[in-house]
């Protein structure tokens, strides 16, 4: 089986589990092209029928820590055509392969999901989470308490940019514009529990209680017919297909012009 180093893959009894493991330095880590990979492999392997993702370390997936956005190797990278290529060209590849497989796809949030971690949970087809893992986009300049294997550290950045790896695209098709843009511009933090509650994702459960939870799902989705699940699959994300034609390769090249800008930029003109 292929090997990754920012996640593992588990295939057994027609499911499928990816578990991401970034590294403590999530910002430097090309973690976007890998997720792309993953699922342009397992779209070919006719032996999985279900696909389910979760974190490690504490977190479903969380960016970096607040330092590691303001060191010189990152300060490097920003302008490094290689990294671009592999990080921007690699949201496009996560995105679409995630939109246009023929396997459902469960998020098991079983901790936080901030940045481009929450941008995965929505591009999936089921949403289960922990009632209080924090879904966030952080884009826009916001800092949080994250969990960085067991230790609980500064998270994020606190300059502004672009939400472009999914969260312009997905989130409008959650939330009405009123609230998307309050999700997505001010970074405003919802719990799995309140997600819930308003409808947006399908399930918020006790820690306790995710994994049995999740694997009902997973054994409802099995007893489906497999080709009519999957062609189910493809017809109703057309709209999501649409939206990311539409937007994901706008939001990507905005999101890297801004990231070439100064850091500090409050105003117009």
């Amino acid at each position: 089986m292929k090997k990754y180093d920012t996640l593992t893959l588990e295939c057994k009894d027609q499911v499928a589990t990816i578990t991401f493991v970034d590294p403590p330095d999530r910002s430097i880590a090309n973690s976007h092209w890998e997720v792309g990979s993953v699922f342009s492999d397992l779209r070919g392997d006719n032996s999985v029928r279900v696909i389910v993702l979760q974190g490690s370390g504490g977190s479903f997936k969380i960016p970096g820590s607040k330092n590691a956005y303001h060191g010189e190797a990152w300060l490097k990278t920003r302008s490094d055509p290689s990294w671009q290529w592999n990080t921007f060209t690699g949201i496009l590849r996560c995105h679409q392969g995630m939109a246009e497989i023929e396997k459902p796809i469960i998020a098991k949030v079983n901790g936080d999901a901030i940045g481009f971690g929450q941008s995965i949970v929505f591009a999936c087809d089921f949403i289960v989470a922990r009632e209080d893992a924090v879904l966030m986009d952080n884009h826009m300049g916001a800092t949080f308490m994250g969990n960085y294997d067991g230790e609980q550290r500064a998270g994020g950045h606190n300059y502004s940019n672009v939400p472009g790896d999914g969260g312009v695209s997905l989130i409008p098709l959650y939330m009405s514009p009123c609230k998307a843009k309050e999700y997505l511009m001010l970074s405003q933090p919802y719990t799995g529990a309140e997600l819930a509650q308003l409808g947006i994702i399908n399930y918020a459960v006790p820690a306790a209680q995710l994994d049995a939870k999740v694997d009902e799902l997973v054994q409802r989705l099995l007893k489906r017919g497999a080709y009519a699940l999957a062609r189910t699959k493809r017809l109703v994300n057309r709209r999501v297909v649409d939206q990311l034609n539409l937007t994901l390769d706008a939001g990507v090249a905005y999101e890297m012009v801004t990231q070439l800008q100064p850091l500090d930029i409050t105003r117009l003109g």
